[in-house]
């Protein structure tokens, strides 16, 4: 049976996402996106960025730069379960994307990291990505004749952690993706979607997938269990698709406080089509099955099959063009 509205729980939440002008289009709980990101520093800083984002010393053997993990050729995402650092180690969650990563709440799935700037300290420290040092970094980035002018000549301080931290952050501010039919939906063309994707938009949020997933990013900016309707990872563990680990432990890890047990940053789903695998495990590549799993688990619903296609019509709209990243 299709839903006719939201349900307890989920209208409210839905309700509320129509707070302090998100919605250009009249009672939506979307927004569309800004055409630029929010990036204040000079072209040349954020060009050094650029530089610094795709530069392999970052990592212990240089080996691994941030573009490694999130190709700018590729919204931002290697499409891989685990992404690999330096001697093949795995990562212990799916790497989400970084483009329009600076809308989100917090960075990772947990939310270590408020800014993008913080963001950058755990990549280049953890043993399974760069496993590298700030120190380390920038000794190597210090024996560049180039690195060493550039950063003389933005900085008054020359080459430090922080300029190296700010540079790559103020660059990641200018990866947006605006300009998807469905912003231009939003922002009152009813014809830049088929009727099967606007059919698709209103089941989307007659089921309370928008209760979480709204905003401009749709989603990025609470987070919520993973399992409200159902024990995902005692499931996940029966068939035989990994046993519960410290990373499942989502906002645990951060707070320490047990009500945050399993919680985890819900996802944007700008250009979701194109950065499968999904959830933090990386548990499907398929975007349909991916809306299959979050219906039985977060809305203790049995979608449609129908609607389940439809849905997933409405959430290719979300593509936008990539420009000239």
């Amino acid at each position: 049976m299709r839903p006719g509205r939201v349900h307890g729980v989920a209208w409210v939440l839905a309700a509320l996402t129509v707070f302090a002008g998100v919605g250009v289009t009249a009672g939506e709980p979307a927004s569309p996106l800004p055409s630029k990101g929010l990036a204040t520093a000079s072209p040349a800083v954020i060009e050094l960025g650029r530089a610094l984002f795709q530069d392999t010393r970052l990592s212990t053997d240089n080996s691994i730069s941030c573009a490694s993990c999130h190709p700018l050729d590729h919204y931002g995402s290697d499409n891989q379960y685990r992404s690999h650092g330096v001697d093949g180690r795995l990562g212990e969650t799916n790497a989400p994307t970084v483009f329009n990563a600076m809308f989100n709440i917090a960075q990772f799935w947990n939310g270590r990291a408020g800014t993008l700037e913080r963001q950058t300290d755990f990549p280049v420290n953890d043993h399974n990505e760069m496993a590298s040092s700030w120190p380390e970094v920038l000794s190597k980035l210090n024996a560049s004749p180039d690195y060493a002018e550039r950063f003389a000549a933005l900085f008054d301080d020359g080459l430090t952690v922080t300029n190296v931290q700010h540079a790559i952050a103020e660059f990641e501010r200018t990866l947006v993706t605006p300009d998807s039919r469905f912003d231009r939906y939003l922002r009152g063309d009813v014809e830049a979607l088929t009727a099967s994707e606007r059919a698709g938009w209103r089941l989307f949020k007659a089921y309370g997938c928008s209760a979480c997933h709204q905003g401009r990013l749709l989603g990025g900016n609470l987070y919520t269990r993973m399992g409200l309707f159902g024990d995902y990872f005692a499931d996940r563990a029966a068939r035989g698709d990994g046993d519960p680990s410290d990373a499942d432990l989502g906002r645990f890890q951060v707070t320490g406080d047990p009500e945050h047990k399993y919680q985890f940053k819900v996802p944007s789903l700008r250009n979701v089509a194109l950065t499968p695998p999904y959830f933090h495990d990386g548990a499907t590549s398929d975007l349909l099955s991916a809306i299959r799993i979050m219906g039985r688990y977060q809305l203790g619903r049995e979608i449609a099959p129908e609607d389940v296609a439809l849905i997933g019509e409405f959430l290719r709209t979300l593509n936008a063009p990539l420009g000239t990243m």
